[in-house]
């Protein structure tokens, strides 16, 4: 995982815990003050939401309990594409550029050209070097690509 990445989801953690889960506690105090549980819709309904609540929580306490965190801004750029990297190629038959950056497939997010390092665009990158050219197959068929920058930021 990315340091931006583990951030984001210390920040949905904090945000899950310290303001959501409170707000559902008082909707679900709420609920039990209208009476008869059974047939509260109000109440089954945040009772719903909590358990929700509490699986993201779960989740997100395991990812970043279990993730190792990768900092590319530390390493030398020699010109590797590797986790965390930003790449931009050239589609070879389009003359197209495109950058795109390597990360966990928590973080991936295309609209954003976060790319899932088991994407087959990142896979056939990884190892690769600035300036190489491969050809990757993608869902779409074979494309040839040429790596014209590789940065660690």
């Amino acid at each position: 995982m990315t340091v931006v990445g583990a951030e984001r989801l210390r920040k949905e953690l904090d945000h899950l815990k310290f303001e959501r889960r409170p707000k559902i506690a008082e909707a679900i105090g709420e609920a039990r003050e209208l009476g008869d549980l059974k047939e509260n819709a109000e109440y089954h309904a945040a009772r719903e939401e909590q358990g929700l609540c509490e699986a993201r929580v779960r989740d997100i306490e395991g990812k970043l309990s279990h993730a190792q965190i990768i900092d590319v801004t530390t390493m030398d750029n020699n010109g590797r594409v590797i986790f965390g990297s930003t790449v931009t190629i050239l589609n070879l038959d389009t003359e197209g550029e495109v950058t795109y950056r390597i990360v966990g497939e928590d973080e991936a997010n295309i609209r954003e050209n976060l790319l899932s390092v088991s994407s087959p665009i990142a896979r056939g990158l990884i190892g690769k070097n600035l300036d190489d050219e491969i050809s990757i197959v993608t869902p779409g068929g074979t494309t040839d690509f040429e790596i014209i920058k590789v940065d660690y930021i």
